[in-house]
């Protein structure tokens, strides 16, 4: 949006430093990406009026251009296709000052320029340079251009974001700026002469929904050029000047902010216009000469034959634009649905000045307004026959909303103490009418501003209208804790540190998945999706070890094939029978491929069961889970004999052990291959040790290993549980440190190795005391398992 100064002072007698307004502008929202001065740098930029047009002797697109600019004549060389004799136009002598640097005579195919003839862009007036810049015909050659132009005007460059239509004109911006610097907004009521010319016309509204408000108004005109002051007016804003009607319909739409289309009377058949939604198959050629084809969502502008005239709110057509022998206008003002607008720009791939202000949402009460703005400026520069009346269909007047408002809440949110009455005057130059003090006031908000919908929206008005720099700090003072974890939350990431410092990297998979990958682990009702994009991903996961087995896979194919990974992420299974969406649990699984490199301590090896069990050891040893046992089970997926399950408060928790061949052989992934999971939100609510603190004893350990052989059957967890239980609190920790397999052990035996740490609270433990508790351990195993002491 751009908004020259000279404009906004229309409306408002703004009279501050350039600073000052941009900063203004900076502040209330409204924010300025650049300021144009076009006329500091050009100097010396005269009218002259072009005496002769003559073709070059060496080219066939340059023409050689005699003009008169007051202090003689001369002769230039244009490339320009609308020079002709008779115009008058910017020209800038040799010595002139441009945005660009000096002129200078220069020579081209031959023949001497002195000077040249300006577009708008080479004045800096905007990014027109198809042409050269016409002015008024009344302007004496010589005259200095800065005063024809008004060139000691400042424009400024908007960035306006989407909720706030109303500031993409210049009586919006003006208002804004009024409301901060406290001045009068004075916006002058239309009233555009009447005629005698009044042809009946007829409006019918077929789709209600999509435009609720239209206006028509007929007018004999005289098609021209505008005014310098209305081209111009354009030309700072952004726009190119085309006629004095069209420039009219763009001038009201960069004044009000309402885009407004005039019809060629004349080539409309029947009376009037019929506003309906497009046939499939329909297709229209736009103004831009490209046909376009349409679909039945799109909102059409048709005579009242029904043929297509307009694609509503986005872009006129060809058949009844207005021309040079236009002499009758239909002018259209009217009030469409946003988003209606903005998916056909979007899908259509057209998007004009009409549209982007159509879709972010207009004012339907300044429809009339504006068509009566529209014919006044026509009967001034158009010689207008304006019909005495309009048609205007307008079923279902909006209603302006009214909204409670609080000067507590207020105060309570920006962290002021506003009174009523600076509440009231801060809301009351953005046109919002407000009634009531304290708790019970009352706006009414305008439909200019179809963004201000609840209580909040007008504190933030009441913030932009304050100034946010004038709103003091504070330190917020809740009554209740805000942020901070919760005790599920920190558990959770305390269980990932702890397979962080096992050794494994997180990963995160999707949780999508094949149905037989999913069979590997007993998973028979995976949840499917209904429209699946691929056959291998056609249901969600119940289990987080396929994603972590195709992650594995898919390193070792690329040489690492030596993985540590967990995951934490979500499983999901079958509804219950009370609820359609399925059954959402939280899961943590780990999966350990390849070697373990232990080089130089001890020699490299494969992974095995107890590097799961390790860590199934690790989440609930951090978790602090109270009677808690790992222990063997046959779990889908594992081998058979080389599985275990987590037990705590009668509960199977998870699982760990050595992945089968079926899983690994269906994510490709060789060699050996252990896992974990459980399901975390129960190990979340699993009973917990007694974490009373007990003083730590200050005496040394003594350290006692016991070799056992015994039977293949019997688990290592039942031979640690008999340990504690026979030495009792003196045992401190007890662990597997060792297994041993070999023939010369007798067949079906294995001797597992234990290192039991003794520490008593008030005393150092004698040799006796050791030699007790070793003998007490041996007979419990001895007794309950049927092992003997190896060696």
């Amino acid at each position: 949006m751009r908004a020259p100064l000279s404009w906004i002072r229309e409306f408002t007698p703004i009279d501050v430093s350039v600073d000052d307004i941009v900063a203004a502008l900076n502040r209330v929202g409204l924010e300025v990406e650049g300021v144009e001065e076009p006329g500091r740098e050009i100097v010396g930029v005269r009218a002259a009026r072009v005496l002769d047009v003559t073709a070059h002797p060496g080219a066939d697109r340059v023409r050689l251009a005699e003009v008169d600019y007051g202090d003689g004549t001369t002769r230039v060389v244009c490339g320009a296709p609308n020079v002709r004799v008779g115009m008058v136009a910017p020209f800038a002598p040799v010595g002139a000052t441009l945005p660009g640097g000096v002129i200078e005579r220069r020579t081209i195919r031959g023949q001497v320029s002195d000077g040249m003839l300006l577009s708008p862009r080479e004045l800096g007036l905007g990014d027109d340079h198809e042409g050269i810049m016409d002015l008024d015909a009344t302007v004496a050659p010589g005259t200095d251009v800065r005063d024809v132009l008004g060139l000691d005007d400042v424009i400024f460059d908007l960035s306006i974001t989407p909720n706030r239509p109303d500031a993409m004109s210049v009586i919006g911006v003006a208002r804004e700026l009024a409301a901060h610097f406290g001045l009068p907004l004075t916006v002058p009521t239309p009233a555009a002469p009447t005629g005698d010319f009044d042809r009946p016309i007829g409006v019918v509204i077929e789709a209600p929904d999509r435009c609720p408000r239209y206006l028509g108004r007929v007018a004999a005109v005289t098609v021209g050029p505008s005014p310098a002051w209305l081209a111009q007016r354009l030309v700072k804003a952004g726009m190119r000047p085309i006629s004095n009607v069209v420039d009219v319909t763009n001038y009201v739409l960069l004044e009000r902010n309402q885009p407004l289309h005039a019809f060629d009377l004349d080539r409309l058949a029947g009376p009037g216009v019929v506003v309906r939604l497009a046939a499939a198959g329909e297709r229209l050629t736009t103004l831009d000469g490209v046909t376009r084809a349409l679909e039945p969502e799109d909102l059409l502008i048709c005579d009242a034959e029904r043929t297509p005239q307009a694609i509503a709110g986005i872009m006129g057509g060809g058949d009844s634009e207005v021309s040079d022998q236009t002499g009758a206008i239909l002018l259209e003002s009217a009030y469409f649905e946003p988003m209606g607008i903005a998916r056909s720009s979007k899908r259509l791939k057209l998007r004009s000045e009409s549209s982007a202000r159509f879709e972010r949402g207009t004012d339907p009460e300044g429809v009339a307004t504006a068509a009566e703005r529209a014919m006044e400026l026509l009967a001034a520069v158009g010689q207008a026959n304006v019909a005495p009346t309009a048609v205007d269909q307008y079923p279902r007047p909006v209603t302006r909303p009214r909204i409670a408002l609080r000067t507590s809440r207020v105060n309570r949110i920006l962290g002021t103490a506003l009174t009523d009455t600076e509440v009231l005057g801060a809301l009351r130059p953005l046109g919002i009418d407000v009634s009531g003090r304290g708790d019970e006031i009352v706006a009414t908000t305008p439909t200019f501003r179809p963004d201000l919908e609840r209580e909040i929206d007008l504190i933030e008005e009441v913030a932009r209208t304050v100034g946010f720099d004038a709103i003091g700090r504070g330190t917020a003072r809740p009554r209740d804790q805000i942020g901070g974890l919760s005790r599920s939350q920190r558990e959770r990431r305390a269980v990932a540190d702890a397979l962080v410092g096992a050794g494994c990297t997180e990963a995160v998979t999707m949780p999508l998945v094949a149905p037989a990958a999913l069979a590997d682990f007993g998973v028979t009702d995976p949840v499917p999706l209904a429209n699946p994009l691929r056959a291998d991903e056609s249901v969600l996961r119940a289990s987080l070890l396929p994603g972590l087995l195709a992650v594995a896979a898919a390193n070792a194919a690329r040489g690492r094939p030596d993985l540590a990974l967990f995951e934490l992420g979500t499983a999901f299974f079958a509804p219950r029978p009370d609820r359609v969406l399925p059954t959402e649990r939280t899961h943590v699984a780990a999966l350990l491929t390849g070697t373990v490199h232990r080089r130089p301590l001890e020699p490299d090896r494969p992974v095995d069961v107890y590097d799961a069990t390790d860590l199934l050891r690790a989440v609930a040893d951090t978790l602090d889970l109270d009677d808690w046992a790992i222990e063997p089970a046959t779990v889908p997926g594992y081998h058979p004999a080389r599985a275990a399950r987590l037990r705590a408060g009668g509960e199977v928790l998870g699982h760990a052990g050595e992945l089968g061949p079926e899983p690994q052989a269906r994510a490709g992934l060789p060699g050996p291959a252990v896992a974990i999971e459980a399901d975390l939100e129960h190990l979340l609510t699993a009973p917990r040790r007694d974490r009373t603190f007990r003083p730590l004893s200050p005496f040394p350990p003594s350290t006692i290993d016991l070799d056992f052989v015994l039977g293949d059957d019997v688990p290592a967890a039942a031979i640690a549980d008999t340990l504690r239980a026979a030495v009792g609190p003196t045992l401190e920790d007890v662990r597997l440190f060792d297994e041993f397999r070999s023939d010369q052990l007798g067949p079906g035996k294995r001797s597992l190795a234990f290192t039991l740490r003794l520490r008593a609270p008030d005393r150092t433990l004698t040799q006796n005391d050791v030699a007790e508790l070793r003998q007490r351990s041996i007979d419990a195993v001895a007794h309950r398992h049927g092992a003997t002491l190896r060696g």
